[in-house]
């Protein structure tokens, strides 16, 4: 599966912005599917996942209550939804795809190329 995230840019502090994270292939709805971040300098990090069908949604708490992550299966698109950005939450944005709902990298097989979001204070 080839995955392909968009939306990123540069906002200011308080603005919300959506990630999309389209995927190739007819095998979208049978993987689990996260978001992770990487700042310049860390560790990437992991910010939210979604089951297959859409009904388990798990969040790192540095997001939570902020960020919401959703799935269209009809469109092979993931979606995180960022509220209130903050700027600690500069960084490069990464869909990825995998076969069980993980907080870990390595839980997941599929990476995008990543999307830039810069939030200015």
């Amino acid at each position: 599966v080839q995955l392909q995230a968009s939306g990123g840019g540069s906002v200011q502090a308080g603005d919300s912005l959506r990630l999309s994270c389209a995927s190739s292939g007819r095998t979208f709805s049978s993987y689990v599917m996260g978001w992770f971040r990487q700042a310049p300098g860390k560790e990437r990090e992991f910010l939210a996942v979604i089951s297959r069908d859409g009904w388990i949604t798990q969040y790192a708490d540095s997001v939570k209550g902020r960020f919401t992550i959703s799935r269209d299966s009809a469109k092979d698109t993931v979606y995180l939804q960022m509220n209130r950005l903050k700027p600690e939450d500069t960084a490069v944005y990464l869909c990825a795809a995998g076969p069980r709902v993980s907080t870990r990298t390595n839980g997941y097989d599929y990476w995008g190329q990543g999307t830039l979001v810069t939030v200015s204070s």
